[in-house]
């Protein structure tokens, strides 16, 4: 899942049903970015200074927000999860499982909805998230993975937004298909619009609601409503990049990295069956039925209850336990 970072990239994505048919998972396993080889020298990619002092200073000021804590209201706590919510909403329903893998339609009120979302998680437009997100999907673990988890937890957590894109990333994702990104008027407005979004969106309304409703200061409220959530939002996104590469087990597909990681579902609201996702990317759901604890795909049934969402595609049950016998771990 990709982070406030820069630079472009586009790169083909092959539909995850046809990689599937072709008993591949979506990792691009049919070739494409290189792996680094034994004793082979990786390209200088220079550090992106701006970054790495604004990202200090981010953390910084959401330790110092921690003191704050018990001097801030109940209230805005509760409102500072809500936005966090929210945050985790514009990223999980949004940007990826509704326009990075289109694995459901969304009617033009939850389109907004989700857009004003993903603009409260500052983590780079929607178009550009969701073309990063299918680069990582199609050469996961390769040099072209813009967060490469072969690369050690650091780099694949935070350490991607302090370097310059790797050259594979853009050369690969040059080639990218994302008509359907830029058929949609809602991401292209929020594109044109995402500066100003972000800076109303992401620290302008969560500071000023405590401080206008239930009349917290507004020093409680930017640093609790704005900066914690937000840093506490990224580092949650980030672990489905480390943590979610590395840790946990594989039942579906043992051949890749990504993992069944428990603490980053919990955190990430639903985005931990990380092994499932990777052999299923088309599943709106990201996780197998019967697998209770899915914010996110109970969010999504909500909106369609609703009428808002429709066409949610699911990996059949047959299909889940042939994958199973054929490649995961033998774990359950």
């Amino acid at each position: 899942m990709p982070g406030p970072a820069a630079d472009g990239g586009k790169a083909p994505f092959r539909s995850a049903r046809e990689d599937v048919r072709a008993g591949v998972g979506a990792e691009g396993a049919e070739g494409g970015g290189s792996r680094e080889r034994p004793g082979e020298r990786r390209p200088r990619q220079d550090i992106v200074w701006r970054n790495v002092v604004l990202m200090s200073l981010l953390h910084l000021g959401a330790v110092y927000s921690l003191l704050l804590i018990p001097k801030a209201q109940p209230l805005t706590l509760l409102w500072a999860y809500f936005c966090f919510l929210l945050t985790a909403l514009g990223v999980t329903a949004g940007a990826h499982r509704l326009w990075s893998h289109r694995s459901y339609k969304a009617k033009l009120p939850l389109r907004i909805f989700l857009a004003v979302a993903n603009s409260m998680a500052f983590q780079n437009d929607i178009f550009e998230w969701s073309r990063d997100h299918r680069v990582h999907h199609k050469y996961s673990e390769t040099d072209a993975d813009p967060h490469n988890a072969r690369r050690g937890f650091f780099f694949s957590h935070i350490g991607w937004l302090f370097v310059r894109k790797h050259r594979d990333v853009i050369e690969k994702g040059r080639k990218l298909d994302v008509t359907d990104l830029l058929a949609d008027p809602v991401v292209r407005f929020q594109r044109k619009y995402y500066k100003i979004s972000v800076v109303l969106m992401c620290f302008v309304v969560p500071t000023l609601v405590p401080w206008g409703v239930w009349g917290e200061s507004l020093w409680n409220s930017y640093f609790l409503a704005s900066i914690l959530r937000y840093t506490v939002s990224l580092n949650v996104t980030w672990l489905v990049n480390s943590a979610a590469h590395m840790y946990g087990n594989r039942p579906y597909d043992r051949h890749i990295s990504p993992r069944q990681n428990p603490l980053v579902t919990l955190g990430a609201i639903g985005e931990g069956f990380h092994n499932y996702h990777h052999t299923f990317p088309f599943d709106y759901s990201a996780s197998e039925l019967g697998l209770n604890f899915n914010p996110t795909t109970w969010f999504i049934d909500f909106m369609c209850w609703l009428g808002l969402a429709t066409d949610r595609k699911r990996a059949t049950k047959l299909m889940i336990e042939a994958r199973k016998a054929r490649t995961g771990d033998g774990s359950a």
